[in-house]
């Protein structure tokens, strides 16, 4: 089987819902990060294969086929969406490089388009004619005593590993900083908007006023609610080495499944199984993007996993952002891949997602 190369990584601005981006359509969102990383890969919108596109609030149809159709791929491209929640976007990178391997495309576009602002309300209908109850959050189990609030499991994890408020409210406040003290190379803007607009000089004194969601989990320690658009190219190592590009590995990915009541420690086994199929130890990597959607959550995955803490998140996370749910996983792969680029080595991108499951990968440059 070919090997499988990364080309391209963009992401547009995150921005929080009911912001700049929220009169935009996901596919208009998507339409300048896709065209991009195009771009910046030198290829033409024939070389493309298959585009995966990652959504999870319930676009409806296929909404990869409107970003594909919109962007101007040509009409054979399908068009495949998927929906694993907030470890979408990291997924479909991994069904892009199973493609690859397989010999069915050379080029596939992988990635997500969200928006909470203009996502599509949703009911439970009934069969006994009981009015339809609107609801947010979609169950991620059958089992209703087993199914919490994602801050409610993320307090839950927080107990269970005797992580306070205080030592949660402190990763918050260096992944602003982080997220400041450097620039952001994988962002494509959007119209006039050029850059993420929540970002701040967070202090553990304004942690202290953030309003409480769940126990120790406050509006401060968990990311917000947000809108945005994330892609990359991966290409087959026949078309990387034809065209003399230069590229970063994807060496391994894996999906698992865990405790659904405390998801946010899922992507530790996804991390330990990645690292064991690269042959890779932890000492070796010079990056870790672990998804902030809680504190709580990134420091377990850090902890659990044993990631050293000064490669993790080296340039702030999602907690200086906002998540965008089913694009995150592939900002995380767009932040790793320019990072590799720029310093060679080995690095790590990893994600939880509602339900229990863990989705890491393993990225190499030389």
């Amino acid at each position: 089987m070919t090997k499988t190369y990364l080309i391209a990584a963009r992401r547009s601005p995150v921005i929080p819902r009911n912001g700049a981006l929220a009169r935009l359509s996901i596919e208009e969102i998507a339409k300048p990060v896709l065209l991009q990383v195009l771009r910046d890969a030198a290829i033409s919108p024939a070389d493309v294969g298959e585009v995966i596109v990652s959504n999870a609030l319930g676009a409806g149809g296929n909404p990869a086929r409107i970003v594909a159709l919109n962007a101007g791929l040509p009409d054979r491209v399908a068009g495949l969406s998927i929906d694993r929640q907030c470890a979408g976007g990291l997924d479909a990178l991994i069904l892009a490089d199973a493609m690859i391997r397989s010999g069915q495309h050379h080029i596939v576009v992988a990635g997500g388009a969200e928006s909470y602002s203009r996502r599509p309300l949703r009911y439970q209908t009934f069969a006994d004619g009981r009015d339809p109850i609107l609801y947010d959050q979609a169950r991620f189990t059958p089992w209703a005593d087993r199914d919490p609030d994602m801050a409610v499991a993320a307090d839950q994890l927080a107990r269970k590993l005797g992580i306070s408020k205080a030592e949660q409210d402190a990763w918050a406040v260096e992944s602003h900083a982080k997220a400041l003290s450097g620039a952001h190379p994988e962002i494509v803007p959007i119209g006039e908007t050029i850059g993420d607009a929540f970002t701040r000089n967070l202090s553990a004194r304004l942690c202290e006023k953030a309003p409480v969601v769940a126990g120790s989990i406050t509006a401060a320690n968990m990311a917000v609610a947000a809108d945005g658009a994330g892609f990359v190219v991966l290409a087959s190592e026949e078309f990387v080495a034809d065209h003399g590009m230069e590229a970063v590995e994807f060496v391994a990915g894996k999906t698992i499944g865990d405790d659904p009541e405390l998801p946010g420690i899922a992507p530790v086994k996804a991390i330990k199984a990645v690292l064991d199929m690269a042959n890779v130890k932890v000492g070796d990597l010079i990056s870790a993007e672990i998804m902030e959607a809680f504190a709580v959550q990134a420091m377990a995955c850090q902890q659990g996993a044993n990631l050293p803490v000064e490669v993790v998140n080296r340039y702030g996370g999602a907690l200086a952002w906002g998540h965008p749910i089913g694009v995150s996983g592939a900002i995380l792969a767009a932040r790793l891949f320019h990072q590799l680029l720029r310093t060679k080595g080995m690095g790590v991108a990893a994600i939880a997602s509602a339900g229990g499951l863990g989705s890491a990968v393993v990225l190499r440059s030389n």
